[in-house]
């Protein structure tokens, strides 16, 4: 159990380092959050935007720059982890290929990604909704910093999925990012008409604008949609359990063949390539 327990910890030190060497990411948390709630905020009018909210079948008429700052929030937890995720696993696929073929068990190199997934994901979560509060009041806000931190494991997982699976860092980046904007504007009743269209329940993050919507404007709990967050963020986990395993499989072929140990030692020998049986030498000696 206490190996177990090293090796995890091992790991995890590993993932937090990684991250913490991205020093544009820190940037974006830092300022990116701040600015992006506050602009959508101040720019969007203070109107009130009728709307149906499905989580807890209230009509509401919240104001329009409120709603569309927890949209804002929603989109910039989810980039930013999502961002994270993304450009430590393209960067470590290398090197936790090298840990899993070197014998590293897989389960602790994925265990120590989801704790540092949840870490980032906290922390980022915290800070937007202190960012939201310095605003205007929620309801409730520790379901809106719950509703974000479901979002954040979420895109964090899909992350590391396309970190796993994609080849070049800017395609990893444009499927964030296309992914969240499309996601999250389809929501929000100030910017689409469609926003109470049946399909949006299909959308990675409806459970999140759910349950946030209801914590900047209701007094109703809605634990299901955080429920249904989390089964987003199980389905997103999976894909990026499956890309890992993919991108640390190993190389050699199924049918490598090895050379026979010599007889009296000990030492292990190690693969080498076929060749050719070159011809013998014609025997000089006399009879």
């Amino acid at each position: 159990m206490r190996l177990h327990l090293t090796r995890f910890a091992l790991a995890t030190g590993f993932a937090l380092t990684e991250h913490g060497r991205n020093r544009f990411a820190m940037v974006l948390v830092i300022l990116f959050v701040p600015l992006w709630t506050t602009l959508a905020y101040l720019a969007m009018p203070d109107t009130a935007a009728h709307m149906r909210l499905h989580a807890t079948g209230e009509t509401l008429a919240p104001h329009g720059n409120e709603l569309t700052e927890i949209s804002g929030a929603l989109n910039a937890v989810t980039l930013i982890t999502g961002f994270m995720m993304f450009a430590a696993t393209f960067s470590g696929n290398r090197f936790d290929r090298r840990l899993a073929m070197a014998g590293y068990p897989r389960a602790h190199l994925v265990l120590a990604k989801v704790t540092a997934l949840a870490l980032i994901s906290a922390a980022v979560a915290a800070y937007a909704t202190a960012v939201t509060c310095l605003a205007w009041t929620p309801r409730q806000p520790l379901l809106l910093a719950a509703a974000l931190f479901s979002a954040g494991l979420t895109y964090g997982a899909l992350g590391v999925g396309f970190g796993s699976v994609l080849r070049r860092e800017v395609e990893g980046m444009f499927a964030i990012v296309m992914t969240s904007i499309i996601d999250l504007a389809l929501q929000n009743p100030v910017m689409s008409a469609g926003a109470d269209n049946p399909v949006m329940r299909y959308l990675p993050s409806y459970g999140a604008m759910q349950a946030s919507t209801a914590a900047g404007f209701s007094t109703t709990p809605v634990p299901r949609y955080l429920a249904v967050q989390l089964t987003w963020f199980a389905g997103a986990a999976l894909i990026a359990l499956i890309g890992f395993r993919r991108s640390t499989r190993s190389t050699l072929p199924v049918n490598a063949q090895f050379p026979e140990p010599v007889p009296g030692s000990d030492a292990p020998s190690l693969p080498a390539p076929r060749r050719a049986a070159e011809p013998s030498a014609p025997d000089t000696k006399a009879p």
